[in-house]
């Protein structure tokens, strides 16, 4: 997390981080003693990362901190020491076990680096791994990242590839990390708690990012060597028809997230279930615009509108990471 936070994208973990920090040691120690251990661990995570609290992101936290805080100046917090007295003050006997965990968090996250790399750059040097050191690396990688460079691998090797991320396990942490220090001081010129597994669910989060073409050459590969997991991962993927399956307002919060011209691509070759759907989250004055955005637009690339309607699924998956908004599972459909 930046020192400065956007007050436009802050989590309700960050968000009760800068309360209580703003709130004080005595109104913290009170609220601790009402939160379970999961909630403090994630909140005093989220303290250990602030330096500065913003008028503006004072008043993104709480309206009633508008009239006192609002102004150019930035209120200073020792967040270190202020965890350490809280928890210590109110956990006693679990305090070392929550503290011990917050440094373990606050450890980079193995490949973290990749997203501040050209990622062509990173395929080259990617590529020449033996395929498993490849499985283990884009499972480990950013989903965003993973999907790139997959789509830049050639086309005999993205289906074994594949399978050999569904059918990673665990990882040891030192091995992660030696293959993460290894790759990045390669990459130096173009420049958590245990290494994680590998999976179904790993390898459908970077198969939602790759091309069609791509998509379709590795469920290809799957399906001939294992049909039963090619089914498992089309249940675990979630397409852009799904989101008709969602509740309202769960959609209008999607709809917040997502450009006017990226939803008008998105809807071009969308189902009249999937419109209805749309139009019925929108007020009367957006349909109307969308509506007549849509009939005047002329052919687009089949590309261009498989891009809008991944965003559209992108901006739903960002909202259930963060707790907005619940997605169910997707069915049997091809990713878009």
């Amino acid at each position: 997390m930046a020192d400065v936070l956007d007050p436009a994208n802050i989590s309700g973990s960050q968000k009760a981080a800068i309360f209580l920090l703003a709130m004080g040691e005595d109104f913290t120690s009170g609220a601790f003693e009402k939160m379970n251990d999961q909630e403090i661990s994630d909140v005093v995570f989220e303290m250990s990362k602030i330096k500065h609290i913003s008028p503006e992101m004072l008043k993104a936290v709480s309206i009633d901190f508008v009239e006192r805080f609002e102004g150019d100046t930035k209120m200073i917090v020792e967040g270190d020491s202020f965890i350490k007295s809280v928890v210590s003050r109110t956990m006693k006997d679990k305090a070392r076990g929550i503290l011990e965990d917050l440094e373990k968090k606050k450890q980079d996250k193995p490949f973290i680096w990749s997203r501040n790399v050209n990622v062509g750059t990173l395929a080259a040097y990617v590529e020449g791994e033996h395929p498993q050191t490849v499985a283990m690396i884009l499972a480990h990688m950013p989903a965003e990242i993973s999907s790139e460079i997959l789509m830049s691998l050639p086309e005999e090797k993205k289906g074994d590839i594949s399978l050999r991320i569904a059918r990673l396990g665990q990882i040891s942490e030192d091995v992660v990390r030696d293959v993460d220090r290894a790759l990045k001081m390669e990459m130096s010129g173009a420049v958590g708690p245990g290494g994680k597994a590998g999976g179904l669910q790993v390898l459908v989060d970077i198969i939602n990012g790759v091309d069609k073409s791509t998509e379709d050459a590795i469920m290809e590969y799957v399906e001939e060597d294992d049909a039963e997991m090619a089914n498992e991962i089309r249940n675990l993927m979630f397409v852009f028809e799904d989101l008709t399956n969602i509740d309202d307002t769960a959609m209008r919060e999607i709809l917040k997230k997502v450009e006017g011209q990226q939803l008008t691509y998105a809807l071009k070759t969308a189902t009249e279930e999937m419109k209805d759907k749309i139009f019925s989250n929108l007020s009367q004055r957006a349909g109307e615009m969308l509506k007549d955005d849509l009939e005047a637009m002329g052919p687009v690339r089949l590309t261009e509108v498989e891009e809008a309607q991944q965003a559209v699924v992108r901006a739903a998956k960002e909202l259930e990471a963060d707790g907005t908004i619940t997605l169910g599972k997707g069915k049997d459909d091809v990713l878009v």
